[in-house]
């Protein structure tokens, strides 16, 4: 009989990332803060998502336990 090699699988880590309506709400105080001037849409929802993106992945990763604690 064959013998079947049996990989241990680390478990996907999920993604967080904002909802569109967090980005938009963002975007739109990002909007505001240049006082309604006129500028480049795209750049002020790029920079809500790197904003959110960044405030919310550490809270994501605060649970994870750490190697070291595994290898006792």
């Amino acid at each position: 009989m064959a013998r079947t090699l049996q990989v241990a699988r680390k478990p996907r880590a999920s993604k967080v990332t904002p909802t569109l309506e967090q980005i938009q709400l963002r975007a739109y105080e990002i909007f505001l803060e240049r006082r309604g001037a006129p500028g480049n849409q795209i750049e002020d929802w790029l920079r809500a998502e790197r904003e959110l993106a960044a405030t919310i992945q550490p809270k994501a990763r605060k649970g994870a336990r750490s190697p070291k604690s595994e290898a006792a």
